[in-house]
């Protein structure tokens, strides 16, 4: 006779989907599923430290309640499954300190995004750290320590959303929430083997905030499989199954631009030779799958010149928000004042050039349905690689390894981070597909085309938690 595997063992495989389907037919409680996140979480975090908060108490009444709800026969697209948000959105009760050392007040009422999970049932189990004010590719700082990476500890697991792609990567969650700003779901999905959606500009609400850092940033999924992103980003942009729904539909045969040219970034860039075969793989693994793949690099021309007083802004607006602006990174108070003398003219004009930029760069889309780019220049970096650097020295150390990402951030246009492959140390790799205004379904698609030749969530970091 044949043992049932005990529920660790049967979910630790699981992806967000299926765990909503175990609930909803009874295999597996919420309270379960969520006492295994937090141990997993506790037993990580002397390692991977991918949690700023875990809210334990709260998560497990959290449970009991979908439990119940369960039982009285209700269902929801997440009722009862456990995820983890980034530490830079609101959530009742804890505070919001984006990376950032000092007391914060705990917020009184969600954000937004984070209601409309929990209107679906999610269980949120924590916040997870993020560089300060998510200024860098790598999740490491003063008020938290270094986030590891769970394919490798001894390098970073990309940021500024590393604390929930270390946790997704590690199967503390099935999937969290994260944001991106200059690649900052994407990049860290990029070094985990993960799915990383960055979606249109305000498809997920930024309330309470209008905008987030003068239209750059927005919130987006992080899962190991393309259905499960979709499913989590349905949920947090209200979507109904729309982005579920175009993961399980062929895209029909595309044509697809391969880009390997670095936008101009006034700095030293190279890419990386593992990541251009990676990349070139995939295009031949697309090939096979029905797909034209076809050399097509976007007009960036200077779209540095409106990213920065965009993103310095940014920097400057929450500076002001901390308790003590002693207590930051010599690095990110410089970046603030730097963002204060370019709020004026510089900022207004770089947001008026943003539509003469999308029709200089979409102009590639006259040639190509969709452009398959490298996520980074390099392989993940190690630990503390840019610990004691200038302001100047990380910018440039921060260029020339994720050169490819944020021009889409500027235009405001949807892109997906699908797995590329593992380095011969064993380290995750990605790429970008990258697409017009209003893309999504069509960039979900194509990943699960890609994802059943890939099958990329089949490989799993060795330690396990």
């Amino acid at each position: 006779m044949t043992e049932t595997p005990p529920v660790d063992a049967e979910v630790n495989s699981a992806g967000l989907a299926e765990q909503v389907r175990l609930l909803a037919e009874g295999v597996v409680s919420s309270t379960e599923l969520t006492k295994i996140a937090l141990t997993r979480a506790d037993a990580s975090q002397s390692t991977l430290n991918a949690f700023r908060w875990i809210r334990r108490e709260q998560a497990l009444l959290d449970a009991a309640e979908a439990d119940r709800r369960l039982a009285s026969g209700e269902s929801g697209p997440l009722l009862g499954v456990p995820i983890a948000i980034k530490d830079d959105v609101d959530i009742a009760g804890l505070p919001t300190a984006f990376g950032c050392r000092g007391e914060f007040t705990p917020k009184a009422a969600d954000c937004e995004a984070v209601r409309r999970l929990r209107a679906a049932g999610a269980v949120i189990i924590g916040k997870t750290n993020t560089p300060e004010i998510g200024q860098w590719p790598f999740t490491e700082g003063a008020a938290f320590g270094m986030t590891r990476n769970p394919w490798h500890l001894d390098h970073t697991p990309g940021g500024s959303s590393g604390g929930s792609a270390a946790a997704v990567a590690a199967g503390v969650v099935a999937a969290a929430l994260g944001s991106d700003g200059a690649g900052s779901v994407r990049i860290p999905a990029a070094w985990t083997n993960l799915v990383g959606i960055k979606p249109q500009r305000d498809r997920i609400s930024p309330a309470p905030e209008p905008e987030l850092f003068h239209g750059l940033t927005v919130l987006g999924p992080l899962a190991r499989t393309v259905t499960d992103a979709a499913l989590l980003l349905d949920v947090a942009a209200d979507a109904g199954s729309k982005y579920r729904d175009a993961a399980s539909r062929p895209p029909g045969p595309l044509r697809i631009g391969l880009s390997t040219r670095i936008p101009f970034t006034a700095t030293r860039t190279k890419l990386d030779p593992e990541v251009r075969a990676a990349i070139e793989r995939l295009a031949e693994t697309l090939r096979g799958l029905g797909h034209e793949v076809v050399p097509a690099e976007p007009a960036y021309g200077l779209i540095g010149l409106s990213f920065l007083p965009r993103s310095l802004t940014g920097v400057r607006d929450w500076c002001r928000r901390v308790p003590d602006r002693r207590q930051l990174d010599p690095r990110t108070r410089s970046n603030g004042k730097q963002g204060s003398v370019l709020a004026g003219p510089a900022l207004r004009a770089a947001r008026a050039v943003e539509p003469l930029l999308r029709k200089r760069v979409g102009a590639v889309f006259g040639q190509v349905d969709v452009v398959l780019a490298p996520t980074t220049a390099m392989t993940p970096p190690r630990i503390g690689s840019f610990e004691g650097l200038s302001g100047w020295e990380t910018d440039q150390a921060m260029i020339a390894a994720c050169p490819y990402a944020w021009p889409w951030n500027v235009l405001g246009w949807p892109g997906v981070n699908v797995p590329a492959g593992l380095t011969a140390s064993g380290l995750p790799l990605g790429a970008q597909l990258l697409g017009p205004s209003d893309s999504e379904e069509l960039l979900i698609s194509l990943a699960a085309h890609l994802e059943s030749a890939e099958r990329w969530y089949d490989r799993r970091p060795a330690t396990t938690w």
